[in-house]
């Protein structure tokens, strides 16, 4: 063999089995994270409930709906139609958070606020966009006022975004829920549809996993939930008692993920919280439905804002959840219980880095097996020890791609449940993108301590697809 080639043997070898060593540990440790988890959830099972039961009566008083928008014309109008149909007989306003510079999204919804009485303009002083946390506390401001002025007090404020699809049955369950919880959190389903099959229906993916496992299992365990920011409701008295820390203002105007972080202080402060995934008596799910991006470059953007508003930004916000947790009174097992949920929040990071260094072992892998047929090469053989480590991980990797395809199916129904192991590679080049991203724009933020509202770019769609859970 040329000393050139042997040379680049070395390299091309050495290379690929650092990476894959190192790979193979993260990889073992994460999936025995997420194989912990499952066991735990398998331990303690809940069927989608057709009759929610709640220990006190249902939460009486008008509830206001915060929508906040930017450049949001071509679906605003849409939805707040649905909104005002879906919820024709309750005691519902809805707050639509807007800036003086959006001339398009102000002239798209001025005709709906001239003639239904139930929604309510709120236009800031300041252009936009700011940050989605200020929208929301300039909403809050306007309740306020509302308050003083009518003289009667709201009980409840609902969260949706401009694009969300609502169900009819989704106030009256937040006011079954909502006389001994102080926030209530249903499903959020993505809309799968021909035309984001790949990069929207890896969205699709998730969430019914995440709202189908991780969520069920956290409210059933008493840790603090995270709001999804759509399909949230919280009350008054709970957003009241975090604006009295923050000056006034529920809403942390300097994070890129206010509504994760409104979930967790309300578990910190010992507050109860419930995710509810119910049917109605005919059988329907009670979900929030919603469009998401389609586009590698949107994904991208938006889940790079998730990873560092949660996993970055939320650790120096939010810390461990130490003494704070619950004012104290918390056992010791449901501190570490939350941290351990914390920690799962924000390893996103590490995960990326980890799948990263799997690929690019996997590519050394495969240009020495090229090396070897076309320039000679004498590899050496791979230990006993890595090969179990390897064993142990594609039966991990089958565990979690087995769990995966069972939480699609309930949602979507086979022919997406099978699409969901392809969509798995798909996910993982959005999340490696996404976390390089997020690293970035974390330490702009650092550097120049603004944070603009770097939002999703939505468009209108009527098709609902999916299939209702089935009973598990």
């Amino acid at each position: 063999m040329e000393p050139a080639s042997a040379w680049l043997q070395w390299l091309v070898e050495g290379a690929g089995h650092e990476l894959m060593l190192f790979a193979s540990v993260g990889i073992l440790l994460i999936g025995i994270d997420d194989l912990l988890f499952d066991l735990l959830w398998l331990a303690r099972p809940q069927p989608v409930a057709a009759r929610p039961d709640a220990e006190n009566g249902p939460l009486e008083g008008r509830i206001a709906i915060f929508i906040p928008a930017w450049e949001e014309a071509p679906v605003l109008s849409a939805t707040l139609a649905r909104m005002l149909t879906a919820w024709a007989g309750e005691d519902v306003r809805l707050y639509v958070g807007c800036y003086p510079n959006d001339i398009a999204t102000l002239f798209s919804v001025s005709r709906l606020v001239a003639r239904d009485p139930r929604l309510r303009l709120v236009v800031g002083d300041a252009e936009g966009p700011t940050t989605k946390g200020d929208n929301l506390n300039r909403m809050w401001a306007a309740l306020g006022e509302d308050e003083r002025i009518e003289g009667r007090r709201f009980a409840a404020v609902v969260l949706h975004d401009a694009e969300d699809h609502v169900h009819a049955a989704e106030i009256a369950l937040y006011r079954h829920h909502l006389g001994d919880h102080a926030m209530v959190q249903i499903p959020v389903v993505p809309m799968v549809t021909g035309g984001s099959r790949w990069i929207g229906g890896h969205y699709g993916d998730e969430f019914a996993e995440a709202h189908g496992k991780e969520l069920a299992l956290r409210s059933r365990l008493g840790v603090p939930i995270p709001s999804a920011g759509v399909g949230c409701a919280l009350t008054r008295n709970a957003l009241a008692l975090l604006a009295i820390e923050r000056g006034g203002q529920p809403f942390r105007a300097d994070s890129l993920t206010e509504d994760y972080e409104v979930g967790m202080l309300i578990g910190a402060y010992g507050l109860r919280a419930c995710f509810v995934d119910s049917l109605t008596a005919a059988g329907d799910r009670i979900v929030s439905r919603g469009g998401f991006p389609g586009s590698v470059e949107h994904a991208v953007r938006q889940k790079s804002r998730w990873i560092a508003g949660i996993a970055l930004a939320g650790w120096d916000h939010l810390g461990w959840l130490g003494a704070r947790f619950a004012g104290g009174q918390a056992s010791p097992w449901r501190i570490w219980l939350a941290r351990w949920m914390l920690w799962r929040d924000r390893r996103s990071p590490l995960a990326a880095l980890v799948l990263l260094a799997a690929y690019l072992g996997l590519l050394a892998t495969g240009l020495t097996l090229a090396g070897e047929a076309l320039l000679g090469w004498q590899s050496r053989p791979i230990g006993a020890a890595m090969r179990s480590l390897l064993a142990l991980n594609g039966a991990l990797l089958l565990w979690r791609l087995a769990m995966r395809v069972h939480f699609t199916a309930r949602w979507y129904g086979a022919r997406q449940a099978l699409l969901a192991v392809p969509r798995a590679f798909v996910a993982n080049v959005i999340a490696m993108l996404a976390a390089r991203r997020a690293v970035g724009l974390y330490w702009r933020m650092l550097r120049s301590g603004q944070i603009l509202w770097d939002k999703t770019d939505h468009r209108d769609s009527e098709a609902v697809p999916g299939r209702r859970a089935i009973r598990s």
